[in-house]
């Protein structure tokens, strides 16, 4: 039976769903057999971070709509043979068309069959969230150094302590720009741990690449030398279950914690 994964930020821009793509792609690399689930009904990106946009000819909307069966919504990447999967959310959809039960029931009928599987949760808080957390047995947030994006995880710490999820969130730091760390113009790795209180499953580096690549269709983790893509293959064989040290950063100086500390207030 496959775990189920959630991929959530509450905020948008902070690389979620190349995040999503990029650990999929990655543990498929390792040999894992990985299905992506896209859940931003209205606002699909997965597929066209994969090259897989021309190749769609039914969404989760269609399936759960009696319109066709889950097998024939899956979208296979043929560079990685029987590893990699997609099922498309729907382009022109109301956000509304799915809910929990619906997702919870897609996500079952999956499991037996892959080792993962993604769920790319659109960004917020509000009905796609619901959709996206109902199916989950563990939860992994994105974000990046900024005050907005962090706080936003925030909140999204707070709602996850509310469902029984298996597993305990783990956060990922995407898009660290070490100079800015190490000046002081960001929070630091610890103090964002510390004070979002949940494990850090690894950091990302700020990349030009990783658009370019994206807008090719070709997901960063393919390229092995990128600093970007080893932050991404650490965070797959972490997920795996390998004890891989974090890539190293320069302690930032002392300041920018003290001067934000006070607007965080988490709701639970």
């Amino acid at each position: 039976m496959g775990k189920a994964i959630v991929i959530t930020s509450g905020k948008g821009g902070v690389g979620k769903t190349t995040t999503t793509a990029n650990l999929g792609t990655a543990l498929a690399l390792m040999g894992k057999k990985v299905c992506l689930v896209d859940l931003d009904i209205g606002l699909r990106n997965l597929d066209v971070i994969l090259g897989l946009d021309n190749r769609i000819l039914y969404d989760i909307v269609d399936v759960v709509a009696g319109r066709a069966q889950l097998r024939q919504a899956l979208v296979k990447d043929k560079r990685f043979d029987d590893l990699l999967f997609l099922l498309p959310a729907a382009q022109n959809a109301d956000k509304d068309s799915l809910n929990p039960d619906q997702v919870r029931a897609i996500v079952d009928e999956l499991k037996p069959d892959f080792d993962y599987v993604l769920l790319d949760c659109p960004a917020g808080i509000e009905q796609g969230f619901m959709n996206a957390i109902a199916g989950a047995d563990a939860a992994i947030i994105v974000s990046t150094p900024e005050i907005s994006a962090i706080r936003d995880a925030d909140r999204v710490v707070g709602l996850l302590e509310q469902y029984p999820l298996a597993e305990a969130p783990k956060l990922v730091i995407n898009r660290i720009r070490t100079r800015m760390m190490q000046d002081g113009e960001t929070m630091d790795i610890d103090e964002i741990t510390h004070h979002l209180s949940i494990d850090l499953l690894g950091i990302v580096f700020d990349d030009d690449a990783v658009i370019r690549t994206s807008n090719n269709g070709e997901p960063i983790v393919l390229d092995p030398k990128n600093p970007a893509s080893q932050g991404y293959r650490n965070i797959a064989r972490r997920i795996e279950g390998e004890t891989v040290p974090l890539m190293n950063l320069e302690t930032p100086k002392a300041g920018v914690w003290s001067r934000i500390a006070g607007i965080f207030h988490r709701n639970k």
